[in-house]
């Protein structure tokens, strides 16, 4: 029972990744146009002269295999994604996938694990502090706040913030990770300009994540404050700092620190469109 169990486990596993690679095979080719003709059509927008056009295109097609039948270029892409051989970039021709994806992935990283950890920590906390029958009642007005930001997508938080505290009152730079006539190199004010770029992009992110940690430790924060134990610990005199963060908190965290885990998860994938954006 045990074995067969482990085997459709594991062919299960084996499905899924193929499903996903054959979804990820047939979108794009569902869309409309051409992947060469449409990175051509980029470099005529920014004012580039590309001669030859028709040429270029169909040397391309053919060195990325795009002539090929559908079902040669589909068995080509399982076996390279199989040994994990990205192959080419089309429009970084002729760096590799591989290298593109090392050049960003840093960046990617810190941008997302940074802001998840920060607003994961300011949001576990508001939303503790929130529920908590004996924290200023001011902090209530907080709910109206972090809910509708829970819901705006973080691009449209990254507009506004660029619109408000980099184009018009000019306080932060419009995008880009560090200024271009900065040395790269390992020293306090390379990291101190890469900071600086990192403020708004971090900000939109947090902006857009404190809401939904706010309101899931509210939540669990809420089923806690009933309990015994609470009690118990008012009744030995125990401060009220000591009870919530101690006693209170504590408890509920675990949910949240799950919740934390499974979004630390997805960093690698990247805030595409914020990145985009800056």
């Amino acid at each position: 029972m045990k074995t067969s169990y482990l085997v459709r486990r594991i062919g299960m596993f084996f499905a899924v990744i193929i499903v996903a690679a054959t979804l990820n095979f047939a979108i794009p080719r569902l869309a409309p146009g051409d992947p060469i003709g449409a990175v051509l059509e980029v470099l005529i927008s920014r004012g580039q002269a590309v001669d030859g056009v028709e040429s270029i295109i169909s040397s391309y097609r053919e060195r990325f295999g795009l002539n090929d039948p559908i079902a040669t270029q589909y068995l080509r892409y399982i076996t390279n994604s199989l040994t994990l051989d990205l192959g080419y970039s089309v429009t970084f021709f002729p760096q590799k996938v591989e290298d593109t994806l090392m050049d960003a992935l840093p960046w990617t990283i810190g941008l997302l694990a940074v802001s998840t950890l920060i607003a994961f920590g300011l949001g576990t906390f508001l939303g503790a502090l929130v529920a908590w029958p004996r924290a200023p009642r001011a902090l209530q007005g907080l709910i109206p706040l972090l809910m509708p930001l829970s819901a705006v997508p973080y691009y449209l938080l990254a507009l506004i913030l660029i619109y408000v505290l980099a184009f018009t009152l000019k306080i932060f730079p419009l995008g880009g990770a560090y200024t271009s006539a900065t040395k790269a190199e390992f020293s306090v004010g390379y990291v101190l300009d890469i900071i600086n770029h990192a403020v708004l992009p971090a900000l939109s992110i947090v902006l857009a994540q404190v809401g939904f940690w706010a309101l899931g430790m509210r939540g669990t924060m809420v089923t806690v404050v009933g309990e015994d134990y609470l009690a118990l610990a008012e009744a030995k005199g125990l401060s009220n700092r000591r009870i919530f963060f101690s006693y209170a908190m504590r408890n509920a965290l675990l949910p949240q620190v799950t919740s934390l885990a499974i979004a630390l998860g997805g960093v690698v994938s990247g805030s595409v469109l914020v990145e985009v954006v800056f």
